[in-house]
Parts: C-alpha cells; structure tokens; sequence
C-alpha cells in the first residue's frame, strides 16, 4: 500500500514542478530573526547567519535608553544597496553594493529593552496518525524545540524543530518534523547516507540532493497519514528551489524518491523483505 503513496507522491510532485512554484520553506509563522525596532523579518542569507531573536544596531540600543552586556559579541547583517556611477559614456548607471552592519540581539545581548515581539500562537490538537508515525520510529534521534529553526545535526544524532504551536496548520508541522526524520534516516547508525555521512558545504550538490531526499521522504510520510493535500505545494516549492540548484534536472526527482522511499519505510518499520512480498 505505502509503495502505491509513494509513487503517486513522486508524480504528483513532478506535476507541480512542471507548473513551476514558488522557492523556499519556512511553514511556522513565529520565532525567526528581526529587526527589533521596526520588527520586519530578515531575508535572504541573513534568515541563515542570525539565530531567532530581535536585532538592533548598537546605536539604536543606545539611543532607546539600552546597553550591550559586556564581553557580547555582535553578528552582521548583510544588505544590497546601489550606488549611482558613471559608465564610459558618460551616462548614469546603477551600480549593486554589498553593505553589513553590527548587530546584537535585544533579549540575550542587552539590557534596558524590551521585546516589541507580538507573535501568534497557534492552539493545535495533535493528528493521531502522524503523531504515531513519529513515535514508532524505532531508534530514533531525541526531537528539540526551539522557536525558529529545524535542523538534524549528524554530530550529534539530535533533530530540532519549532513546537506544533508556532505553525498556522499542524500539518506543516508534521510535514517539518518528517523532513528532519528522513535526514536523521541517512546517519552511519541507520542507513549510513552520503549526504549526510559525509561533510558538504551549504548548497553545493550532495547537499542539495540531500535535501530533495528530505522534503520528498517528508511528503510521503505525510501521504501515508493522509495529510499530503495540505503540505505538497509548500513541498513542491521547497524542492524546485534546490532543483534550479541541480540545473532543474527533473531525473534527480526520481533518484531522490528512490533513496526518500528507503528512507521513509526505515521509519514506517517497513524492511525490503516486507515491501518484496507485497
């Protein structure tokens, strides 16, 4: 049964990407990294340099009456600006300028501020079949909850990911909880995984299918609880973004199900003997 999810997941996720999707994925809607004064969320590459929290340059702590412990070491902010140049001709161009400034962050650097964060928290039931999914992984790593980030960490065998509480849907949830499940699935302890065995780089290719094997496991983990109608868009965005990565070679979906099927039956209890007498 869980084969015949597995393939339709695969084809309904090559459908979407066909019809194209938006990138990235960050489905809980609390905790990330902001600018603590005007309390707008950061983008781009700063959503991956700064932990979750309030930000603030050290002259605005300063000026709203604040001070940075002592010994706290500040993080940087990155931001494009453009400046106006001349080219050969004469004529006025536009120049892109990479800028950073310093910041800290308000509730752990500082002293004398107060949170504006106004986040909302979500009051959720818990979905019974995929709470169950996750219970019975047998031998798997300890879940942290921390506001703001998910994460498998190979080193330490640990999965991270933000309570059911800081997502609109529980289904994200799941579906972000699976994802790092899959990931945690490619330690030397279980199916010893090269792209989580061995060290890569942010982005870079091994990394990159690392991920497709990730999100696509998560959407048929989702599949077999009956929950994939509320996360696959969200899912098909997420690959897409590391597809364009791989020069959108749709083939690396298929070899990524392959890999996110073992994956997911090594979490389902499910050993090849069992899917080969199907």
């Amino acid at each position: 049964m869980s084969e015949k999810i597995y393939e339709m997941i695969t084809n309904k996720m090559i459908e979407l990407l066909e019809k194209g999707a938006v990138p990235w994925r960050r489905p809980w809607k609390v905790g990330g990294a902001v600018n603590w004064k005007t309390q707008k969320p950061y983008r781009g590459i700063n959503t991956l340099l700064l932990e979750p929290g309030e930000y603030a340059t050290f002259k605005q702590i300063s000026e709203a009456g604040g001070k940075v412990k002592k010994g706290e070491k500040s993080e940087i902010v990155v931001f494009w600006t453009w400046l106006d140049k001349e080219d050969k001709d004469g004529e006025k161009v536009k120049i892109p300028f990479l800028r950073y400034y310093k910041v800290f962050e308000i509730n752990r650097q500082c002293e004398g501020l107060q949170s504006k964060r106004k986040d909302e928290i979500f009051d959720h039931d818990p979905i019974e079949v995929a709470s169950r999914i996750c219970e019975e992984y047998q031998n798997a790593p300890p879940v942290r909850y921390a506001s703001g980030r998910a994460f498998y960490r190979p080193a330490d065998d640990i999965v991270s990911v933000p309570p059911i509480c800081d997502y609109s849907k529980p289904e994200e949830y799941y579906s972000t909880l699976f994802h790092e499940h899959v990931h945690s699935t490619g330690h030397e302890s279980r199916l010893n995984r090269s792209g989580i065995t061995e060290l890569a780089a942010f982005g870079d290719e091994s990394y990159s299918k690392e991920e497709l094997v990730a999100e696509i496991g998560a959407a048929m983990l989702c599949g077999v609880a009956g929950i994939d109608n509320s996360t696959m868009e969200n899912s098909a965005a997420y690959v897409a973004s590391w597809l364009r990565k791989l020069k959108d070679d749709k083939k690396l979906v298929v070899q990524a199900a392959g890999q996110a099927q073992k994956a997911a039956d090594h979490i389902l209890g499910i050993s090849f003997q069992d899917t080969a007498s199907e």
